[in-house]
């Protein structure tokens, strides 16, 4: 060897890609996904055979006169509620801590799931209901999925469903004025800017990990 020569270095691998179907699948088995799913499954086909039927509840000021809310209107709440079971579990507080790998298999296993569950959900309301229906069931199911990760994050993974539950006592008590989305048509803009608010405070809400909060404050020190 002389002056001139370098040492032969190891091989230095690439940066890890996308997660692949297979880290996927590894990762659904342990963290609920076939029963996400199949508890997902269950409340659009009860939506699609049975969401026509109202809930019969008492009308305020109607001298104990009834009124009724069709299931389908609140049965979303069910699925958002199953999704945000995901992020919870006996890997929940390593996968917090995980390297960056970890987090992007986390966002796309999430991602994933939550597609497939809205696009199931659509096509069986579709068929029952029409393709209003469907949307206007996806639409409801991820504005209580932001709410539900929101609740989760503020008031720990057991009470996600609290937050959206304060919402559906309140929809179901006020209905069909011009803030239930549950009942507004499927254009309507602001019941969709509803769903892109709540489902941007639960995404933030659920990246804002303990360990990324003080990595934060450290760097803002």
């Amino acid at each position: 060897m002389n002056g001139t020569d370098l040492p032969d270095l190891p091989d230095i691998p690439d940066p890890p890609g996308p997660p692949g179907l297979s880290d996927l699948l590894r990762y659904a088995r342990v963290h609920r996904g076939p029963a996400i799913l199949a508890g997902t499954t269950v409340v659009a086909l009860l939506s699609a055979f049975f969401g026509g039927t109202d809930i019969a509840l008492p009308s305020i000021g109607s001298g104990g006169a009834t009124t009724g809310v069709p299931y389908r209107q609140e049965l979303p709440l069910l699925s958002a509620v199953f999704l945000t079971s995901a992020l919870d579990g006996a890997m929940s507080a390593h996968d917090a801590m995980g390297a960056s790998t970890m987090h992007r298999l986390r966002v796309a296993y999430c991602t994933t799931l939550t597609l497939t569950v809205c696009a199931f959900s659509f096509g069986a309301e579709a068929l029952a209901s029409g393709p209003d229906s469907g949307i206007v069931f996806v639409r409801s199911a991820l504005i209580w999925l932001g709410l539900a990760l929101l609740s989760a994050r503020l008031l720990g993974q057991q009470l996600g469903w609290a937050i959206p539950l304060a919402s559906v006592l309140f929809l179901v008590w006020y209905p069909g004025d011009w803030w239930d989305w549950t009942s507004n048509p499927a254009t309507d803009v602001f019941s969709w800017t509803v769903a892109a608010i709540a489902l941007g405070l639960g995404v933030t809400a659920t990246a804002a990990t303990p360990w990324r909060r003080k990595a934060f404050l450290h760097r803002a020190r």
